[in-house]
């Protein structure tokens, strides 16, 4: 119980940490024009990420044993997109006061798009301990799908609530959002900004090699940690790339 406790007290104090200094701001009217609603919004946001964490709780305190594997995805997303949020704000913030908020452009919307259904898919395969069904790499056993796998139905519930199916996507949908954050960096590259398209590329290499380790191992748990927390390091990545790609989108916009 010692973490969930941990993971509570630190959730009320990330809290503090960003709501303080913004009412601060807010009295002696230092907020820059137009970021006033959306620095209240990630404030909400936070607030319902804690009724979120209960809600998700809620599902352990029954019959169960552990948590709704759907309700620890929601709650994981929810933060994911608060951390994405939180960047892209602070890098339009740190580009004023020439500059103007960057827009998200149809490549970056895609591949962080593909990144955040990937995570989803994590969140599944942790909940569901999903992990723990096959610890073989690249062959799931002795088959890239495994023969006579039960299936339940409907059918599409497969991907949200069977153990085999949603290892399965989860290991190979990491291919798909390496081709996508690759695309990602190249344009990155092309446009100057080598640093994060080599950021991106490390981190890619890191997550996929933690992500068949954390199979290999038998799902230890250090590794299967620094799976995660590589995983929010990759959108803190991806989310910059798509920030920078995206500032002369803002600029042309605001021009028309």
């Amino acid at each position: 119980f010692f973490w969930e406790y941990a993971h509570r007290l630190f959730g009320r104090l990330i809290g503090l940490a960003f709501a303080v200094p913004l009412l601060w701001f807010a009295v002696r009217r230092q907020i820059p024009r137009g970021y006033a609603p959306r620095l209240i919004a990630i404030l909400a946001l936070g607030g319902l990420q804690g009724a979120i964490g209960w809600w998700m709780v809620a599902s352990g305190l029954s019959v169960r044993t552990d948590v709704s594997h759907v309700r620890l995805a929601v709650h994981l997303m929810t933060a994911l997109f608060l951390l994405a949020g939180i960047v892209w704000t602070a890098l339009d913030l740190r580009s004023l006061p020439d500059a103007r908020p960057a827009r998200l452009t149809m490549l970056s919307g895609i591949a962080l798009g593909l990144l955040f259904a990937q995570i989803m898919f994590g969140a599944f395969t942790a909940g569901l301990d999903a992990g723990y069904a096959f610890a073989s790499w690249p062959l799931m056993g002795d088959a890239w799908f495994p023969a006579g796998a039960p299936l339940v139905e409907p059918f599409w519930r497969n991907a949200v609530d069977n153990a085999v199916v949603v290892q399965f996507v989860h290991r190979w949908l990491a291919f798909g959002v390496a081709a996508a954050l690759g695309l990602v960096g190249w344009r990155a590259w092309q446009r100057g900004a080598r640093r994060a398209a080599i950021v991106i590329a490390l981190l890619l290499t890191v997550q996929i090699g933690l992500g068949i380790a954390t199979l290999l191992s038998g799902v230890w748990l250090p590794i299967a940690v620094g799976h995660q927390a590589s995983a929010a390091l990759l959108l803190i990545a991806s989310t910059w790339t798509a920030h920078f790609l995206g500032q002369d989108v803002g600029r042309h916009a605001a021009a028309r």
